[in-house]
């Protein structure tokens, strides 16, 4: 298997209807170049995962401003207004999810976890239709894990065989996302050869990445 592929052929495996998690905050950290190929592709009725929808014109607000998404699941959306728009009128379901609660249920995935349980959101609308379990006199809800068809995430540095390092805050939700998909795609922007990424450095080991953009 090729591991190295264009951002049009990775654009090119995302189908009508898919799961598909994006990582970054906002744009910062999201695989800008695949992104812009999905969107070109007319690919419809996505489900996408990540922690906003980020802006009308950028990151994977550019999706959802086509009107290729059919539901977000996301901890914000308060800055991309055509999100706000289309799940007001119906266009688009939204489910919100609490950031930390986003990212553990996100890693229970990874880890092969029945779930997590965590306090946050119990009495607000967050629990409704949830489990409440109850421990030691303590009441917390079930977060059940979150799975994707596909990760596609962005990555400072990578060497060829799909190590990869993020810097700043451009790891937001990218390594976690990574354990969590049947398929992986890495957008790297600093390419190397395997040997120049210090162990201890790695973030997301390559035998996660299927799939190198370069």
């Amino acid at each position: 298997m090729a591991k190295f592929i264009t951002a049009e052929e990775a654009a090119s495996m995302v189908k009508d209807g898919m799961t598909i998690m994006f990582g970054g905050f906002l744009a910062c950290g999201t695989p800008k170049k695949i992104v812009d190929a999905i969107a070109k592709s007319g690919v419809k009725d996505l489900t996408i995962i990540g922690n906003d929808t980020a802006f009308p014109d950028k990151g994977v607000g550019i999706l959802v401003t086509n009107k290729q998404v059919k539901k977000v699941i996301a901890s914000h959306i308060g800055t991309n207004a055509n999100t706000i728009e289309q799940m007001n009128n119906k266009e688009m379901e939204v489910e919100l999810c609490p950031q930390g609660t986003l990212a553990e249920r996100i890693r229970a995935a990874g880890a092969g976890l029945g779930g997590v349980l965590t306090p946050t959101g119990i009495g607000t609308i967050v629990a409704e239709g949830k489990r409440i379990i109850e421990i030691e006199g303590k009441e917390y809800l079930l977060e059940l894990p979150i799975k994707a068809d596909m990760a596609i995430i962005g990555a400072s540095i990578g060497d060829k065989s799909g190590n990869l390092v993020y810097q700043g805050t451009t790891q937001n939700f990218n390594p976690l996302m990574a354990t969590a998909a049947d398929v992986v795609i890495a957008e790297v922007e600093n390419l190397v050869e395997v040997g120049e990424i210090a162990p201890e450095n790695v973030k997301t080991q390559g035998i996660l990445v299927d799939y190198i953009v370069a």
